[in-house]
């Protein structure tokens, strides 16, 4: 049995935004938690059309039953911004806390909607992390990636096609985020192979026939559905000259994969060390929000092609990965320039290592010796 992070603590106390992709468990971690919590689905055609035609329904409905024992949930809440104007009524009146979940905010802030004004928590759930898995599977993680059902499904890449047509046809059509269909689908397919690397806008925008500014709303509308998301440049008073365009990663390994066409990942082959750094990644973002301590993930690259592939925080950890058996001193050249540069907490390798070691002021970890010391809060 998988577990979800437990991140809706103070749910019992104040409302919550709680956003994420879509099929990364949102809804069934919201009925695990509060079963018997009323639920308005905007996802259900008939409850979408009865709210949609009077937002003042919910109003009446729950003053009526005045249940105030568990928080109300609001499923898709983006698909009907003008219910949040009676949601905030509600709490400021009458202390209703709610829980409003989505996979997008887009639609919210384009139709400038109310966001509560600082009354609600923002959460986000990611797909599955390391922590969550009993007997984690790292292979297994990196083939089928991480999204709940793909993880645990034989044949994660059907369930991979399925899901980018779906979250084309539902997503992005029904709320018309943009009008060119084709062409956002061609660029989904350039954006992977920008995957992991530095964005150059203008070389999609020649693959996919359209513009440089066109392919820069492309990745707006991916980030702000919660499809992917960019690790910016570490870029600290630099003594050298740095690269200052942003990296990009999609949400999961296994929709990368997709995309990207990859065949079966075997360990340390030719195309294990992308989607392991992929990984890793997303471990840190997922433990930097479930912790709370909102750390930023950067990368540090220089015009010369020196390169960290994570800087954690304000300089506090310098993180490599590399999908090799045992590190040599070739791989621990970025490191050892940029702790040249900055004072650093910890320098950290991540391999396939068989055990931790040190290399001067560098630490080498194996995979589960990183994952279990950041998911026990000793990384950062």
């Amino acid at each position: 049995m998988i577990k979800r992070a437990q991140i809706l603590a103070d749910s019992q106390k104040y409302s919550c935004f709680l956003w994420g992709p879509r099929q990364v468990g949102k809804s069934t971690l919201l009925k695990q938690i509060f079963p018997k919590a009323k639920i308005y689905d905007l996802l259900l055609a008939s409850e979408y059309q009865r709210l949609i035609n009077d937002v003042g329904l919910i109003r009446q409905e729950l003053l009526a039953a005045n249940d105030h024992r568990y928080p109300v949930i609001i499923d898709e809440v983006q698909k009907c911004p003008a219910l949040l104007d009676e949601v905030q009524w509600l709490i400021v009146n009458h202390s209703f806390r709610f829980i409003l979940c989505g996979s997008s905010a887009r639609k919210l802030k384009q139709t400038g909607a109310n966001l509560l004004g600082g009354r609600a928590v923002r959460y986000e759930l990611f797909p599955l992390v390391s922590a969550e898995i009993p007997n984690f599977d790292l292979l297994k993680a990196l083939n089928h990636g991480l999204i709940p059902l793909h993880y645990l499904n034989e044949q994660p890449m059907v369930l991979a096609q399925a899901y980018i047509g779906t979250y084309l046809k539902e997503e992005i059509a029904a709320e018309a985020l943009t009008r060119n269909l084709p062409s956002f689908a061609r660029f989904l397919e350039s954006a992977a192979f920008s995957n992991g690397e530095m964005v150059v806008y203008k070389n999609i925008a020649s693959d996919c026939g359209v513009s440089a500014p066109t392919v820069k709303e492309y990745f707006q509308i991916l980030e702000d559905t919660l499809l992917g998301r960019f690790c910016p440049v570490f870029q600290k008073k630099p003594k050298r000259k740095v690269i200052l365009s942003p990296k990009f990663y999609y949400f999961d390994v296994g929709v990368a994969n997709f995309l990207l066409k990859r065949g079966r990942i075997e360990w340390g082959g030719e195309n294990f060390g992308k989607p392991f750094e992929h990984f890793i990644y997303m471990e840190l973002c997922a433990y930097s929000h479930y912790s709370a301590k909102q750390f930023s993930v950067a990368y540090w690259r220089t015009t010369s092609d020196i390169e960290v592939d994570f800087i954690l925080g304000d300089h506090q950890v310098a993180l490599e990965v590399k999908g090799v058996t045992q590190v040599q001193d070739k791989h621990l050249r970025g490191l050892k320039a940029f702790n040249e540069e900055y004072t650093v907490k910890q320098s950290i390798v991540v391999s396939l290592d068989l055990a931790p070691r040190l290399c001067g002021k560098i630490l080498v970890l194996p995979w589960k010796d990183f994952l279990a010391r950041l998911w026990a809060g000793e990384i950062v």
